[in-house]
Formats: C-alpha cells, sequence, structure tokens
C-alpha cells in the first residue's frame, strides 16, 4: 500500500515538481526571469523555482513594494506553470548578501557573527532578536501579498525559507549574545530526544562526550557544541518564520541544504556552519515541526555520494525534495535514480538558463540533461500512481556497463544501452542505426530512465538510449526453445500482444501517437525521449 506522503499540491491533488531553478540574479526583472520560462517550456517542465529578495521587497524599512512579484506570478499564469520562491533573507548561501541596505549598514542593531579571533565576518548572527523580528515582518509581508495575489490561482506552491543558511567564517558565533547561549544550558526536550534516538549521529556525539543528562553545549557535545549551537538556533529561526508564515497563507514551506560532504567537511570552512547537513538532519527535525521537507542541494557526480545522501534525506519524516542539482554532467542520469530508487517528489537544477544558447536553442552539451526531463515529465501521472511501490524500476548506466538485468514479476528483464548487440536493428526512421559501444555518447548521453510495471503483462517506459528485451520467468527445462532458423537453442522472448507511443492527456488516459510491429518490435523495445511513452502490453 502507497504511503509516500507528497507536500506539493494544485486544485488539492498531488503535483510533482519537475523544472529548474534561475540563475541568483533572475528574479529582479522580467528580462532576466524570461529566460527560465523559455528553458522550462524546452524541458517540458512545470514548475519554475525563483528568489525573491529581501532587501528588493523592503528597500526602505516598513516599505514593501511588490510589483515585480506580481508581475512574475502573472507571467507564470500566462505560460501555465508554477512557481516556487526562495526566500533570500537573513541568509544565503552562509552570508547576508541579500539582507537590505539599512541591514547591512547598521551592526550595532543587526549582529553580525564574530569568529574566533574576535573579528566579524559578513554573515548575520542567529542570536541577534533584532534581525529575526525584521526577517519575520519581512517574511509575514511576504506571505500577505500572496494570500491577497494568488489565494485563488495558486500559482505559487511553496516557499523556501532562507537559502543554504549558516555561518560561513566560524563554526558558531563568538560575540557577546553568541557565547551566552553557548555556555547556556542544552534544552532538556533535545537532550531527552537525543538520548532516546539511539541511531542517529547526535546521540553518538553525546555519548563520546559522556552522555551527560544536562551542561553547556561545550559540556554535552564537546568540540561539536559550536555547530549544533547553530544548527539548533537557525532551525528554531527558520520554524519561527515558517509557523508565523503559515498563520497567514497555509503553502507547503521547506528549507536547503548545501551538503557538508565535501572538502575537508569542516563546518563554517567546507560548508555553512549550523545548516541542516547530514549530521545534524535529526536536530533540524526536531527543531522544525512547522518546515514541511529538509531538501538537499545535490551537485555531487559520482554515483556513490549522490545516493548516499539520497537515502539519508528520503525519510519517512521527510519525503526527498531536490531543489537543486548540477545543471549538466551525470545529472541527466541521476535525477532517474532520486525519482525511482528514493522516491523524490519534485527534481529541479541549478541556473536553468545556461541550457540555452543566444539563439534559443538548446545547448549541445545540455541535451542529454533536456532529454531527461522531457522523459520525466511525461512519466509524471505514471509517478504520482506508482511511486513508493516495487512497480518502479530505474534504468541506469555506469561507466562501462553494456547492460542491465531486472528482476520482474513474471519476466526477467535485459536492458541493453545503445544500439545493443543487433547493430544492424534499427529503432524507425527517426532514429538511425548508432555505432554499437559501451562507451557513453556524450551527444546522447547514457542509457536511462524508469520502466513501470503496473500489471504483470503490462509496462510503460520513458527515457533514453536503450533497449529492453523481456522473458517470461520459467523452468530450467523451459528456459531454452529450438530456434527457428537453425539448430541452436534460442532464449524464449516475451510476445507483445502491442507496442505503443504516446502520452498522458490530463485526465490521465494514455493516447496513442503511433504503434509499432515488426522490425520495430523484433529486437527489443527501445526508447527515446522525443517518442514520449512507450506502452507495452505482453501475453503468455
Amino acid at each position: 500500500m502507497q504511503t509516500l506522503s507528497r507536500p506539493f499540491r494544485v486544485a488539492g491533488k498531488p503535483f510533482f515538481p519537475l523544472g529548474g531553478q534561475t540563475r541568483n540574479s533572475s528574479g529582479y526583472n522580467a528580462g532576466e526571469w524570461e529566460q527560465g520560462f523559455e528553458a522550462l517550456d524546452r524541458l517540458h517542465g512545470n514548475t519554475l523555482e525563483i528568489p525573491v529578495y529581501w532587501e528588493h521587497l523592503e528597500p526602505r524599512e516598513g516599505a514593501f513594494d511588490f510589483s515585480q512579484l506580481e508581475a512574475l506570478i502573472e507571467t507564470a499564469r500566462h505560460r501555465g506553470v508554477r512557481l516556487i520562491l526562495l526566500w533570500f533573507g537573513t541568509w544565503k548561501n552562509g552570508n547576508m548578501e541579500y539582507a537590505p541596505a539599512w541591514v547591512k549598514t547598521n551592526p550595532e542593531r543587526f549582529k553580525r557573527v564574530t569568529s574566533p579571533s574576535m573579528h566579524t565576518v559578513w554573515g548575520l548572527s542567529p542570536h541577534c532578536q533584532a534581525t529575526y523580528a525584521a526577517d519575520r515582518r519581512a517574511f509575514e509581508a511576504l506571505c500577505e501579498c500572496l494570500k491577497a495575489a494568488d489565494s485563488r490561482e495558486r500559482t505559487v506552491i511553496a516557499l523556501q525559507i532562507e537559502n543554504e543558511p549558516g555561518i560561513l567564517g566560524a563554526d558558531r558565533d563568538y560575540g557577546t549574545d553568541g557565547q551566552a547561549a553557548f555556555e547556556a544550558a542544552v534544552p532538556e526536550a533535545l537532550l531527552q530526544r537525543i538520548e532516546q534516538t539511539e541511531a542517529c549521529p547526535i546521540h553518538h556525539l553525546w555519548r563520546a562526550a559522556g552522555a551527560r543528562k544536562s551542561g553547556s553545549w561545550p559540556a554535552v557535545f564537546g568540540d561539536a557544541g559550536g555547530e549544533l549551537l547553530t544548527a539548533w538556533s537557525i532551525a528554531r529561526w527558520i520554524d519561527g518564520l515558517a509557523e508565523a508564515g503559515k498563520a497567514i497563507y497555509d503553502l507547503p514551506m521547506y528549507l536547503n541544504v548545501w551538503l557538508g560532504e565535501n572538502g575537508w567537511r569542516i563546518p563554517g570552512e567546507s560548508y555553512p556552519s549550523g545548516g541542516a547537513v547530514t549530521n545534524v538532519l535529526d536536530l533540524y527535525k526536531w527543531a522544525t515541526p512547522h518546515v514541511d521537507l529538509i531538501a538537499p542541494d545535490i551537485y555531487l557526480a559520482d554515483a556513490d555520494g549522490y545516493q548516499e545522501i539520497c537515502a539519508v534525506y528520503a525519510r519517512e519524516d521527510n519525503p526527498l525534495f531536490v531543489p537543486e542539482s548540477a545543471p549538466g554532467g551525470t545529472n541527466a542520469l541521476r535525477l532517474f535514480q532520486a525519482i525511482g530508487d528514493y522516491d523524490a517528489v519534485g527534481y529541479a537544477f541549478f541556473a536553468i538558463e545556461r541550457i540555452l544558447d543566444e539563439e534559443g536553442s538548446v545547448r549541445p552539451e545540455a541535451q542529454p540533461l533536456v532529454d531527461s526531463f522531457r522523459a520525466a515529465a511525461a512519466a509524471i501521472p505514471l509517478l504520482l500512481t506508482h511511486q513508493g511501490t516495487d512497480r518502479v524500476h530505474v534504468v541506469a548506466q555506469e561507466a562501462n556497463m553494456g547492460n542491465q538485468f531486472l528482476d520482474l514479476e513474471g519476466y526477467t528483464g535485459l536492458v541493453e544501452f545503445g544500439p545493443g548487440r543487433m547493430e544492424h536493428a534499427g529503432k524507425d526512421w527517426r532514429h538511425p542505426v548508432q555505432r554499437r559501444s559501451i562507451q557513453v555518447d556524450p551527444t546522447a548521453g547514457p542509457g536511462r530512465g524508469l520502466i513501470f510495471q503496473v500489471d504483470r503483462h503490462e509496462f510503460y517506459l520513458v527515457g533514453a538510449n536503450y533497449r529492453l528485451h523481456l522473458r517470461p520467468k520459467a523452468s530450467p527445462r523451459d528456459r531454452l526453445q529450438p530456434a527457428q532458423t537453425n539448430s541452436l537453442l534460442a532464449p524464449r522472448l516475451a510476445h507483445y500482444v502491442r507496442v505503443d507511443e504516446g502520452h498522458f492527456d490530463g485526465s490521465g488516459a494514455f493516447i496513442v501517437h503511433r504503434r509499432r510491429n515488426g522490425d520495430e518490435t523484433d529486437h527489443g523495445i527501445w526508447v527515446e525521449a522525443d517518442v514520449g511513452v512507450v506502452h507495452v502490453v505482453l501475453c503468455d
């Protein structure tokens, strides 16, 4: 039984946001964001992530200007797509670049972080109540605007609170307020949760430091106390904004994460200290009951690293959502792994404008990523029905991989990448034969996609650059049968009732564009992004 939680909804129904995030400055004016919408159209995406800037909405304290935001929402409506707004407030990538000038130029009121050497860094302290109050008022004003401008159409489907929050340049604030918080007692409720949750990394840190039942942050956690205090403080800050915002306008709200799995893995140096990295994820979940998701920004290219992050953040209490990922490279493949293996409830990549050249055409190096998103978009009705079940199978060609075995209900499958063993076996007039090689063709990308077995004899396939062969499961005696053309034994392959290309309409019905038969089915079911969804029905 499917229990997958889906926080994103449109018209009361589950919604799978798929698309890209604009570059940082694209939300300032219509000329910038138009490129993002154009690129989203090429992807067949349905959602654009775009920043909203504190400095832009509140250029003078208490004076708000929402004209640009209202124009952005109107543009999205005209184009028939949804928006996820990214609140660039107190934090953006561990610093305060998008805070208003009246905040940046008044460090006496809006305290900055003090480093261990007692120098200030370009970041706002998570212990300054004046900054929190100002950030909260601005965020509340944003929610008031959305309620007034968008509560009927619901063009905006979610809000991201801050952007990769944390501190760069120190593990914590060593200033007066930060030091007082560091020396204060760790909240009793937090210690109780840590003691009861033996499997979490914070429990191990707590035990290694002596398993004290009370005490200050350094007394209870040792050297990790600074990062954990910062994480707790920022998490409570963000949850306060979420609680206040939802009281005005109830939208899904999430926070995103600059991952710690890079470089030297030192908080404040390799990543912003206090962000919801893997070792403090449990603390964040306890501290943010009003936040719907904690979403990792995944730029890792290697399969093991990528999948380890997916596994950590894809939890029963935290469905996986990837708001940022790499705009090229292996992301054409990783998209399907996140969706198929870890039930990602939405996916986007950063710098969506980058896929287009000066003439508005898709750049050749971006074509594999575009093809993957087109294929995933075509499969959204299937995802909404079958994610969280054993009906979804990922096709993924890693380096030097020529084929992939699948264990299916009633069948075994063999996926061949590229043209497969039969170089002379074409696909159709639209897809000429390519030279056989297990090396990935950079113009086509790796073989990749999703296979949905919705019933024993019924399959839907999406993706690119692969071919599926199916054999019915049988006893050892019946696995081979005499070949029709010679005396050798040949594998008994599945029999097709029909193989169709098509798409799903708005009501979820499959619409056939083209039927395959004969030469186009004799050598397996081939899949390319431009054919949409391939529907296969078999029989004994």
